[in-house]
């Protein structure tokens, strides 16, 4: 079995703490274990560092190699420019499938937390026991708990016969993120799950529905399939990379394949998307504030709050419901509820081309 750990992104919903430089994965957010030493730490129990493979940008390689000697250096694919997540994993079967024929594939994000490692390997060998037994393409479903419209949804369909410890749905539909009252239609139906980006499956199963579903990105990874391994490799990745289209694989392959399949994923995921969605996770005091990263904090008649300040004191006073984030060059303030605006920031930062904030 193989671990794939996506490793892209800029984490700009964790803008200030999370920079080009060093976007969220790379950063200490829940412990003092980075985001991505702590996936890595989850699943090395299951599958050995000679068979993670992680796939990122060259700009955050050598921090991935400092962080991850364990893996080797071998093990790190970079890519020319992010495709989104088709691409991605696109490539990385065709390493798996060099290295070891065919082998199963456990599809991670970098940057989720998961409260229960232990309940977490469970339910990815009950996906990697059902994706063995034919061309299955499995995802791991979070039970909604309120209505979210920034997540992807899963249809529940008829439960099979897995032999696994762990019950195994058809999917019966992949939905987009929804608006508010679709979400609540979905929540309140009790059929459907978010949509937790965890994919299970065999190499030569994903590049087999990649070459049904998506026949241009198939062509352009045969050739690229064609040259690892050979001196030419680099230069035909960049040039094949440079006419991919970026697209995920929810919308390329999930939403379009007859054999998916769903196991429930009941051991405490969040997607740490966003700072109010680490207030969620992260341990409070009596008055529901969270203060992390070591921060120094005297509050007084202050609720729901959550402060980030490694070095300076915050003091509040008769506020609810912050967010404050103090780093060198920058604070954030917000109002708790609102983080997912953050990404305005960084856009309005980037049209300001003031790129030493970014």
């Amino acid at each position: 079995m193989y671990a794939v750990i996506m490793a892209g992104g800029r984490g700009t919903r964790f803008w200030p703490r999370s920079r080009e430089k060093k976007p969220k994965h790379l950063l200490d957010i829940i412990s003092d274990r980075t985001i991505i030493q702590e996936t890595v730490d989850r699943i090395l129990p299951m599958i050995p560092p000679d068979n993670i493979l992680v796939v990122t940008g060259r700009k955050h390689a050598r921090s991935l190699m400092n962080q991850l000697p364990a893996i080797p250096s071998t093990n790190i694919i970079i890519e020319p420019e992010g495709r989104n997540t088709a691409p991605c994993i696109g490539l990385a079967a065709l390493h798996i499938m060099k290295k070891a024929g065919d082998d199963i594939m456990v599809v991670l994000p970098s940057d989720h937390a998961i409260a229960d490692p232990g309940k977490f390997r469970q339910v990815i060998q009950a996906a990697a026991q059902t994706a063995a037994g034919g061309d299955a393409l499995v995802t791991i479903g979070i039970k909604p708990t309120s209505p979210q419209t920034g997540f992807g949804y899963i249809e529940q369909g008829d439960s099979i016969e897995s032999g696994t410890k762990e019950e195994v749905f058809r999917v019966k539909s992949i939905r987009e993120k929804p608006d508010f009252p679709k979400a609540q239609e979905f929540v309140q139906s009790g059929n459907f799950y978010w949509n937790s980006g965890m994919f299970i499956w065999k190499a030569s199963t994903i590049l087999k529905s990649i070459s049904r579903l998506m026949p241009d990105l198939y062509s352009g990874l045969t050739t690229i399939n064609e040259t690892l391994g050979l001196p030419g490799e680099k230069s035909a990745l960049r040039r094949i990379y440079k006419s991919l289209v970026p697209i995920s694989i929810d919308y390329g392959v999930m939403e379009k394949a007859d054999n998916v399949y769903i196991v429930k994923g009941d051991f405490g995921w969040s997607d740490v998307g966003s700072w109010d969605a680490l207030w969620e996770i992260s341990a409070k005091d009596d008055n529901g504030n969270a203060f992390i990263g070591g921060s120094c904090v005297i509050s007084t008649e202050s609720t729901g709050s959550l402060v980030y300040s490694p070095k300076k004191l915050i003091a509040l006073a008769g506020v609810k419901d912050l967010i404050v984030v103090d780093t060198k060059d920058a604070i954030l303030i917000c109002q708790k509820g609102n983080s997912q605006d953050v990404k305005k920031i960084v856009d309005i930062l980037e049209a300001k081309k003031l790129g030493k904030y970014l």
